[in-house]
């Protein structure tokens, strides 16, 4: 694989945005530190994020990140309307990047109809336009991308608003570990001629398979549904996934019928050193379990000291392996056209 082969089957740019990554993470660190965001949270009992897609898995990392922190519930919301509880004591963010999805756009519509405190994060669109005339807060990020691109909008600038707001402390360190991290892996994960490579060796060895991704439920489980996620939308392959323990008490049962089934999955474990010492020896046994049948098991470990940095490290390495093996299966990674042909038809009615 050349660097002309990948710019032949992705002129778009997918390629410049993973490996400027670290880059996009400066600037929304920047939007979120100076994005004007006057809201009186006295007496909120619970923060909800609604969104879909790349605009949703923000908020997913949001909640695994913070979970040991965040003295009230945090929950992800992804449908057109708000759960029963949600009202004048909830803060809810609302997530579209595009601005214009449906589903997030009637949830936004519902959150302010039940007087809660609202505060959008969006590149433009109805988005922005229904929080001037609410008189929210709107955290302004850049347009250009492919939503699942701009996770660094997605995720930071909500993170430093949260410190800023009273509800978590200031990340600052951990933050600037984290993209010291992501420029360092960018240099070889962006070389598709380097031997420490390890996204592309995985990705090669993924090709014409189903990967399965198995994880921590700890932290870790966001991470795992953006795996999957990637893999769909870039490499437009299928990609399960669980965590553990939950899949120790059912779906560990369902790898015994099916042998030329499990014989096309690769399996992919998403380790980390910090993981609960009984889920660490539960990952293990399960790892022993899966790889009788399975025609291969890939440990990926995550890297870093601070939490951000081992979880970004993994998210990471999972988007460059979902790129490469977009290259791999001879596509371009960024069009999403069967997700563009529901929504043309979806508007016709």
């Amino acid at each position: 694989m050349t660097l002309e082969e990948i710019k032949q089957l992705d002129p778009t740019g997918m390629y410049a945005w993973i490996r400027d990554f670290a880059h996009q993470v400066e600037n929304a660190v920047e939007i979120g530190t100076t994005a004007k965001v006057r809201l009186n949270t006295k007496g909120v009992e619970h923060i909800l994020l609604t969104g879909l897609g790349g605009s949703a898995i923000g908020g997913d990392l949001l909640r695994s990140y913070l979970a040991d922190e965040l003295s009230i519930p945090f929950i992800i919301n992804r449908h057109y309307v708000l759960p029963a509880f949600v009202g004048r004591h909830s803060l809810v963010f609302v997530s579209s990047y595009s601005g214009n999805t449906e589903e997030t756009i009637s949830a936004h519509r519902d959150a302010t109809k039940r007087k809660a405190k609202v505060l959008c994060i969006s590149t433009n669109g109805e988005t922005e336009k229904l929080a001037k005339k609410f008189g929210q807060p709107c955290v302004k990020i850049p347009p250009g991308l492919s939503p699942r691109a701009a996770l660094g909008y997605s995720f930071f600038p909500l993170l430093v608003v949260l410190s800023r707001l009273g509800f978590i402390k200031s990340k600052s360190r951990e933050i600037l570990e984290t993209i010291k991290l992501l420029k360092e892996k960018s240099v070889v994960y962006s070389d598709p001629g380097s031997p420490e490579n390890k996204p592309l060796q995985l990705a090669e060895r993924l090709k014409g398979k189903l990967p399965v991704i198995y994880s921590p439920t700890e932290y870790f489980d966001s991470i795992n549904v953006r795996w999957r996620g990637q893999i769909g939308e870039n490499a437009k392959q299928l990609a399960y996934g669980h965590v553990l323990p939950e899949m120790n008490h059912n779906e560990l049962v369902g790898w015994q019928v099916g042998e030329e089934i499990m014989k096309q999955i690769h399996v992919v474990f998403l380790r980390d050193a910090k993981t609960h010492k009984r889920v660490a020896i539960r990952e293990e046994i399960t790892k022993q379990v899966v790889a009788q049948y399975a025609s291969s098991v890939t440990e990926v470990w995550s890297e870093g000291r601070s939490l951000l940095a081992r979880m970004f490290s993994l998210i990471y390495f999972g988007d460059w392996t979902s790129y490469y093996l977009a290259i791999l299966n001879r596509v371009d990674p960024t069009p999403v056209k069967v997700i563009d042909y529901l929504k043309g038809e979806l508007a016709k009615v």
